[in-house]
């Protein structure tokens, strides 16, 4: 699989992942285009595509957590025709991979619903073969009814990223707030 990372408004590259954004997302936390135009505009964010050949099969939208220079992995999808076969892993693998040779991350993080159903119990396994920790907090966003926790990986051992949920959630927030400013 090849990667591909731009950190603006590509039109040919988002409409070739919104098939697999809606399938993953739609009514589940989608970010409308709008918000998603905003998030490039003001550089907030890079959209990482995941080709097989000349197919988009995985995708991923991310984001700079400034302050613990750490990138947050705000959306992750592997094409449905494509799960099951690791892709996500690689797709996981190569951001870490982008982050280091980026210069600037030296962590990732990621929000995961808190509620123990099978579904969300699955995610947190998924995160953990990446090599994430999951925090003890639970996070209660005032605009949405789950609770969340946090999920992090240092990438290297001098990482300023902190461990305690509460701590990570309010760099989560100012991104999250920034995103949606100005739209």
């Amino acid at each position: 699989m090849q990667v591909k990372t731009v950190d603006s408004w590509n039109e040919e590259l988002c409409k070739q992942v919104s098939r697999i954004y809606e399938q993953a997302f739609a009514g589940k936390g989608a970010k409308p285009e709008k918000i998603l135009r905003n998030m490039f505009r003001k550089k907030l964010c890079f959209l990482h595509v995941g080709f097989i050949e000349d197919e988009v099969v995985a995708m991923a939208i991310t984001g700079e957590l400034k302050g613990i220079e750490a990138l947050l992995i705000d959306y992750l999808a592997v094409d449905e025709g494509f799960q099951h076969r690791g892709i996500g892993l690689q797709m996981v693998e190569m951001i870490k991979d982008w982050c280091l040779s980026d210069g600037r991350f030296n962590g990732m993080v990621i929000e995961t619903e808190a509620d123990m159903t099978p579904d969300n119990l699955a995610r947190i396994q998924f995160w953990k073969k990446c090599g994430f920790t999951i925090t003890d907090y639970v996070h209660h966003y005032i605009w949405v009814p789950e609770t969340y926790r946090a999920m992090f990986v240092k990438l290297v051992s001098d990482s300023v990223l902190p461990d305690n949920g509460e701590q990570v959630f309010r760099f989560i927030g100012m991104f999250h707030k920034a995103s949606y400013q100005g739209a």
